[in-house]
């Protein structure tokens, strides 16, 4: 029972925050109104708070402080979700923060939890082996005496910042994004208990840490569930991306089991990021062409498609679990190819309807 006391615990917290934030969005106008804050990607039509950033860091960070020993790791994505929401909330109350803004706060945060020694130093070859990343050494001498592991920090931070992108384009659809939030905690939990089995202590921090995500995720589930009762805005959509990719680089460089986690929502981000390219748009510039934009078009329901995505992610989970890194890199690209297959038969659906 100890063991799953931090998720018992977030989920508190986040249950019982996020009526009182409801009340202080609304208070203080931080809510998504169509009519004072259009967006070419949203497809509500209701005054919904949006400032569900703030139950999800509160959570986090009092679970945190709860269950986790402070170390520099620890501090740094302390201050890194800090940084994301309090940038969150002002973009949910100001209403005018570009995406070039956006993703200049996000690589500052990545940056941040670099800086506290968060780094990719290896990658598994699925062909055998390992790939080093902290051959190239840089020396600097910044309040104290630090090593700059090129390749590996610069990894990290791109990694960082992709997956809280890939999370962000993710919550269009009510309970959409904490549902794939809430299997790929899950699923990182998961492997991080077998490897306590194998005797690899230093992995309970990270299962505690996938636990409290897991628990904040599904109790923000509860009141985002079609129809939603708050949003998770920018900061509570990135925040949950950084929770994904630090655990996932932490608990010891499972960048291939997140990548199948998420292969849906992923699949989707780069399709769409080289569309708006090849289409000559800033790919950060919202659009309703995204995968949970086309199954609407397709008449399914907001439920409909967050189960969708809730079961696809958990059977991809699983697999992870089980898969050598050779079956993760083969089924990473047979799935990616029928996901792909998908977005481009509803693009040619929705075509044809019109």
């Amino acid at each position: 029972m100890d063991t799953y006391l931090p998720f018992l615990v977030s989920l508190l917290i986040t249950v019982v925050t996020i009526p009182f934030t409801i009340i202080f969005a609304r208070k203080y106008n931080l809510v998504d109104d169509p009519n004072t804050r259009p967006h070419p990607a949203h497809i509500q039509k209701r005054v919904v708070p949006r400032a569900g950033g703030l139950p999800i860091f509160l959570a986090i960070f009092f679970s945190i402080l709860f269950f986790v020993p402070l170390d520099k790791h620890i501090l740094g994505i302390i201050f890194a979700m800090l940084l994301l929401l309090a940038i969150g909330l002002l973009d949910d109350a100001l209403k005018n923060f570009s995406p070039i803004s956006r993703l200049f706060f996000q690589i500052i945060a990545a940056a941040i939890v670099v800086i506290s020694g968060v780094g990719i130093t290896f990658v598994t070859n699925p062909f055998g082996g390992f790939i080093h990343l902290d051959q190239l050494i840089i020396p600097v001498n910044f309040f104290g005496s630090h090593q700059i592991l090129l390749f590996a920090d610069l990894l990290a931070l791109v990694w960082i910042v992709w997956m809280m992108n890939i999370i962000n384009w993710s919550k269009g659809v009510d309970g959409q994004m904490p549902s794939i939030i809430l299997v790929a905690s899950l699923t990182i939990f998961l492997l991080s208990s077998k490897l306590i089995l194998r005797g690899e202590t230093n992995q309970q921090y990270i299962q505690t840490l996938s636990l409290i995500t897991a628990g904040t995720s599904l109790g923000f589930l509860f009141f985002n569930w079609y129809p939603a009762k708050i949003f998770p805005g920018f900061s509570g959509s990135t925040i949950l991306g950084f929770m994904i990719a630090t655990l996932s680089i932490l608990s010891g460089a499972k960048l291939a089991t997140a990548l199948l986690v998420l292969l849906v929502p992923t699949t989707d981000f780069l399709y769409t990021f080289f569309r708006r390219i090849l289409q000559k748009k800033l790919p950060f510039i919202g659009d309703q062409q995204h995968l949970h934009h086309l199954l609407l078009n397709k008449g399914w329901s907001h439920q409909r498609i967050s189960l969708f995505y809730l079961i696809s992610c958990a059977i991809l989970g699983l697999l992870s679990t089980t898969l050598s890194s050779q079956g993760k890199l083969f089924t990473v690209l047979t799935a990616g190819v029928v996901i792909l297959g998908l977005i481009l038969w509803l693009h040619f659906y929705k075509q044809e309807k019109d």
